[in-house]
Parts: structure tokens; C-alpha cells; sequence
């Protein structure tokens, strides 16, 4: 094996050659080195800030909900390389593929059927994009090939995410010229347990009517829009958007990327509205964190509107569609979720976050404290300043991630009580200094 680099010199490296995530080149900001993961800890290779090990407040980026090194997903990992890491999706097929579809399938709601496998969460809401877009040129009606959505919502990265981003203010506002053009609603009102503004649902139903000729689908991200700013609305807009895209022949897409697997207190968001939509995007804790993969999921209609069209094909094919490691893992990680009282876990975090939460609203430029499952935000009424943030979090043992005027958290489901109330230290603390 080579030889490890010390810490220094892996900064060193780093600083040269390696672009990290919403950041300039080369970076301004030294990262923490992590040496290894176990629960709810990150190790770090040095002390930083007198901290050595840190609880993780943010599931790495929602993923990790069972935690790291968690020995059934690690014993999925190593029976399935013993067998194979990988082989193409295109003409073969593998049992984990076929069980984590199936599995999918059986878990979200009806009448959801088919289950496309992708790379990542960003390129899941391609796949929807383009399987609605298809349906409608298959059926004869190609000018259906916009999209609606309402304000403050982010979907990833790519070309047709980004276009449903929030176009004022948001990370992809550079793009606005650019980028197709779609037709956004208001943000909807927040509040999760408020009761449904009767202007905002006319709102919703006359944009929908009015350019119904036009739209292909409505696309949202149920319940909490996430990183275009942590809100939490009702889900009765959810019903709204169910009934008028079913009046005016539109189809509904949503986005539970970041909602999917338990982490709002309902499996998928969409149970608490009780609907279904047309089409279904998940990942980020589909492998708990241990590779990376997403789904998209669609009702028959959608399929074989598609598979009936002139071009009988859903022309889009990833190099790792379908990879056994990681569908092996997926499956690992929902049977291992499924299996134990995830719900009671949610709701407890979710107390354990109110409690240790509540003194943030005394907080001098604090303009909103919010819990909803396993999430928890402090909004402030500035930019936070998240290297004097992030530095607080970390005196008090927490990696957190602020972002904009946000210090939130999503705690992996395997967090003690007595951690999820550390990271509610830190949330105050790095809101009071950041």
C-alpha cells in the first residue's frame, strides 16, 4: 500500500487539484480531514478546535440515516463484491437490481409500477423530465413541453433541474438566460400545520389552467423544499396540485429526493397529503449513504404512453444503470429501515430537536425556529457566516453545513438523545456566532 499522507499534505493536494462542491478553485476554505466514520461520528485525522471526533448533524447530505461502518450494509457490500461490483444494464439483468425495483415498487404509493435506476438524485429528475416530455410527443400533443413549479424549490444541478430552481436568487440565477424556460408559481405559504390559503390554491389552479395546452408536468418537492431554503408548507397544497393537474391533463412529478425514506415523519411526503404522483424521484438515503444511486418511478400510464409512441423507446441509459454494489446496498439499507420502529426514531429526534431548539428563539437575529421529523432549522435574518458558524458547531463536537441564512440539521435516525441534544447546542451556538 502507499504510503498515508499527513494531514498537511493532504490539504496541500487538495487545495491544488481537488474542486470541491459550491466552491471557487482554488478553495479559500481549508476542509477537515476525515480519517475514518463510525454511528453518528466523524474521526478526524487532527484535532480541530479541540475536537477529534465530531457527531454528524447532517447525514451527510441526508444520506447516511443509519449512520457509518453499519455492519449490515457493510456485509451487503462485501457478499455482493464477492459476486460481482458491476456489469451493464443494457440486455442483462442481476437479482439486486430486480429486488430493489421490486421493493420500490411494494413501499411507495400506488399506482406507482416502474422503476428506472439511475446514477444520482440530480439526474433521477432528467429521467422524469424526459418520460414526461416523451409521454406527451407520444401521444400527439408535443407542444405539452413546459414545466410548473412554485418558487423556492431546488432539484439538483443538471441542465433540467436547474431550470426548475428558484430563477431569482437561488445558486443557478447565472443561468437564467439560459436555461429553458419554465412558468413558476408563488412559494407557497409557509407553515406545514397552517391552515391552506384560499388565494394561493386559486393561484395554483388558475396558472395550471391557464397554460395547461402548454404543460407537460408539475414538479415539486413535497412538504419541505429543501435546499432552496429548508420551508416547510401544507401538505393540502399537495391535494391542490394532485386535483388541477388531474382537471387539465398535466402530469405530477415529485421530487422526494431529500424527503423519501422516513426523514418528514411519513415514509415519503407524499402520505401526508395522501396522494400519489405520476412520476417519483428518489436517492441521497436509498443506499444509506453508502454509494450513490436514485430511482425514478412511474405509473403504467406514463410507461406505456412512452412504449406505444413513435419512438418506443425511453432513450437514456447510464454506464452505471443499475450497479449491483449498489443496489445490493440499497436494498440492505430499506430492509434495514423497514425493519425496526423508524417512525418512533423520527418522532423522537423530532422531539429532541423542538427541545433543544427552543432557546434559539431568544437569539438576536433569529427570525424562525422550525422542526418537522427528523429536521430542524434555525433561520437568521442575514446571510449567515458559515466559517465562523461551522467553526462554533465544531467547538461544540458537531459538523453542521450552514448554508444562506440557514443552521439546520438532519441528524442520522441512529442519533442518542444525548447527541441530537449536542447538536442542538451547536445549531444555537453556530446561529448565535454565525
Amino acid at each position: 500500500m502507499p504510503e498515508s499522507l499527513s494531514p498537511a499534505e493532504l490539504r496541500c493536494l487538495d487545495r491544488a487539484h481537488v474542486w470541491h462542491p459550491y466552491g471557487p478553485m482554488p478553495g479559500r476554505q481549508e476542509p477537515l480531514v476525515v480519517e475514518s466514520a463510525s454511528g453518528v461520528r466523524l474521526k478526524l485525522a487532527e484535532p480541530a478546535h479541540g475536537q477529534l471526533e465530531l457527531v454528524d448533524g447532517m447525514s451527510s447530505w441526508w444520506s447516511a440515516v443509519h449512520g457509518y461502518n453499519h455492519p449490515v450494509l457493510n456485509e451487503a457490500a462485501r457478499g455482493q463484491l464477492d459476486r460481482m461490483s458491476h456489469v451493464m444494464f443494457g440486455g442483462l439483468t442481476h437479482e439486486p437490481a430486480v429486488r430493489l425495483a421490486t421493493r420500490l415498487v411494494g413501499i411507495t404509493p400506488e399506482p406507482l409500477r416502474h422503476v428506472f435506476l439511475s446514477d444520482s438524485g440530480s439526474v433521477s429528475v432528467e429521467v422524469a423530465v424526459k418520460m414526461c416530455l416523451q409521454y406527451w410527443r407520444s401521444a400527439g400533443r408535443p407542444a405539452k413541453q413546459r414545466l410548473l413549479t412554485w418558487r423556492g424549490g431546488y432539484h439538483g444541478d443538471t441542465w433540467q433541474p436547474m431550470s426548475v430552481c428558484d430563477p431569482e436568487g437561488g445558486m443557478h440565477e447565472l443561468w437564467s438566460g439560459v436555461l429553458p424556460r419554465q412558468i413558476f408559481a408563488d412559494e407557497p405559504p409557509a407553515g406545514f400545520d397552517a391552515e391552506p390559503d384560499a388565494a394561493y390554491v386559486r393561484h395554483l389552479r388558475e396558472l395550471i389552467a391557464e397554460h395547461a395546452d402548454r404543460l407537460a408536468a408539475v414538479i415539486v418537492e413535497p412538504v419541505v423544499q429543501g435546499a432552496g431554503g429548508m420551508r416547510f408548507h401544507s401538505p393540502a397544497y399537495l391535494r391542490v396540485l394532485r386535483e388541477a393537474c388531474d382537471e387539465h391533463d398535466v402530469l405530477l412529478i415529485l421530487d422526494e429526493i431529500a424527503t423519501g425514506f422516513g426523514r418528514t415523519g411519513k415514509l415519503f411526503a407524499a402520505g401526508h397529503a395522501g396522494i400519489s404522483p405520476d412520476v417519483m424521484c428518489v436517492g441521497k438515503a436509498l443506499t444509506g449513504g453508502y454509494l450513490t444511486m436514485a430511482a425514478t418511478l412511474c405509473t403504467s400510464r406514463v410507461a406505456e404512453g412512452i412504449s406505444h409512441g413513435e419512438v418506443p423507446v425511453l432513450a437514456h441509459g447510464p454506464t452505471f444503470m443499475g450497479n449491483p454494489l449498489a443496489a445490493a446496498v440499497a436494498c440492505a439499507s430499506v430492509d434495514l429501515l423497514l425493519g425496526q420502529d423508524w417512525e418512533q426514531e423520527v418522532k423522537r429526534i423530532g422531539t429532541g430537536l423542538r427541545e433543544g431548539l427552543a432557546p434559539a428563539t431568544e437569539l438576536p437575529g433569529v427570525r424562525d425556529v422550525r422542526v418537522l421529523g427528523a429536521i430542524g432549522v434555525v433561520q437568521l435574518d442575514h446571510e449567515v457566516d458559515m466559517t465562523a458558524a461551522t467553526r462554533a458547531a465544531v467547538r461544540e463536537g458537531v459538523w453542521l453545513r450552514p448554508f444562506r441564512d440557514l443552521v439546520y440539521t438532519m441528524p442520522p435516525y441512529v442519533t442518542g438523545d444525548e447527541d441530537v441534544a449536542r447538536i442542538c447546542r451547536a445549531v444555537c451556538a453556530a446561529a448565535r456566532e454565525g
